[in-house]
């Protein structure tokens, strides 16, 4: 007998979960014609429901119970929206061993406990998608995944964060510091109270972790990824970077270095004429770069409620159509074992070098010897006038090194009695 309908359970009616019910409900006519039948929510559970949403909900489709939603044999897919790791993981895993498909945007669930989940789904025969886990509304992971596949994937960088790119912005147009910026985007609702994970990359981090392992068949391990956060980047460093040509941008790349994987996230000095340096505001874009396709840059908004919405109800309809054809999107997980990560200390790049000495004569000479004592190279340098202190301040640019080559330097540096601060370390692109 044909199937009438597509039923709908949502697991947390927060942001997300709250803009995938619009998504599905304004445009179910749509929909409809799309899939062939009716995509219907029919049930959302939520612990409160005290909480002040702007939209209504019917008061039938309203539980405070996961389970009335990924046990029950009316749901045909579930979507979670809560967030972190437990209980999601569990009321996914309940889900998939109930027979349901799963649509999640839980980054931090799939960055750590993808691959188990992934492969209940593989034994249980059901689909797990996540496009609305990493980049909101762009289509990130379904390019990875189809569009891309044929790819030999080297490298794949990203603003995976809104929050941070916000702040960024807002620093480079108005030469403001961060905690100034930071204390507006909070007034606004673009930052957290507590903004640790998207300032110091954590955020990103779950976000490039998830894409390394799809662009390059090889599972992440989350803890493994170095991540550096914007929260000592200064007015200073972006007055630097703009008098140089650059943009500050916190960065999560992901790369092949001959047998190893270079995935890591922090904030970079990008060129002006890069497209990544003209990603501004909320608005989060990711760079790719393969043998076949050569340049490609998806750009679109990051986060909020209809544009991840608008990602996880797109899986919805994908589950839906399977649903229906009685087939699945693909085996859920193709990488081969676990990747090797090249430490931190190993990884070449250019550097950005801040510093305050002396302002005295041979201090600048004195700085570069020792930089071709360890073998760091000086691309460029740039010295601003002494101060009343009797203090002067010098950027220097490297070109490509190992990390350690530098940062073995700068302790030698230190050392001379000549440096009053080493005051910013950035990486360079381009």
């Amino acid at each position: 007998m044909p199937r009438e309908e597509v039923r709908v359970g949502i697991l947390g009616f927060g942001i997300v979960g709250g803009g995938t019910y619009e998504v599905l409900r304004r445009n179910a006519d749509s929909i409809a014609r799309r899939v062939g039948v009716p995509v219907r929510v029919a049930r959302i559970a939520d612990i409160d429901w005290s909480r002040e949403r702007d939209m209504d909900v019917p008061e039938e489709l309203r539980s405070t119970d996961a389970a009335e939603v990924y046990a029950a044999d009316d749901i045909d897919i579930v979507v979670e929206t809560i967030g972190g790791v437990e209980p999601a993981t569990k009321f996914v895993l309940a889900a998939i061993a109930n027979g349901k498909s799963v649509v999640t945007s839980n980054k931090e669930m799939m960055a750590k406990r993808g691959a188990e989940i992934l492969d209940a789904a593989a034994e249980a025969g059901v689909d797990v998608e996540f496009e609305g886990a990493v980049g909101g509304t762009i289509p990130i992971i379904r390019a990875l995944k189809e569009s891309l596949e044929a790819n030999r994937i080297e490298e794949v960088t990203g603003i995976l964060n809104g929050t941070t790119n916000y702040i960024l912005t807002r620093m480079t147009d108005e030469g403001s510091d961060y905690a100034e910026v930071l204390a507006d985007a909070q007034a606004l609702g673009y930052a957290e109270a507590d903004p640790t994970n998207d300032v110091e990359g954590i955020d990103a981090k779950y976000k490039i972790a998830i894409l390394a392992a799809i662009a390059f068949g090889h599972r992440i391990s989350y803890d493994d990824i170095f991540s550096e956060g914007i929260t000592k980047i200064t007015a200073a460093d972006i007055d630097y970077a703009t008098e140089m040509g650059y943009a500050i941008k916190l960065l999560a790349t992901a790369r092949r270095t001959g047998e190893q994987l270079d995935v890591r996230v922090h904030p970079a000095l990008v060129p002006k004429q890069h497209p990544l340096a003209q990603v501004n505001g909320v608005f989060n874009a990711v760079w790719v770069v393969g043998d076949a396709c050569d340049e490609v840059m998806l750009y679109g908004r990051g986060a909020g409620a209809l544009p991840t919405g608008s990602a996880v109800a797109g899986d919805v309809l994908d589950c839906a159509r399977n649903i229906l054809s009685g087939t699945r999107s693909r085996v859920p997980c193709t990488c081969e074992g676990a990747a090797l990560l090249m430490p931190m200390e190993d990884v070449a790049t250019r550097n950005y070098v801040r510093m305050r000495v002396k302002d005295r004569p041979g201090v600048m000479g004195s700085i570069a010897t020792i930089f071709g004592q360890e073998s760091v190279s000086i691309e460029s340098v740039v010295q601003r006038g002494g101060s009343e202190n009797g203090l002067a301040e010098i950027v220097w640019i490297m070109h490509e090194g190992p990390e350690r080559e530098l940062h073995s330097a700068l302790r030698a540096i230190c050392e001379l009695g000549i440096v009053d601060e080493v005051c910013s370390v950035l990486r360079v692109i381009g």
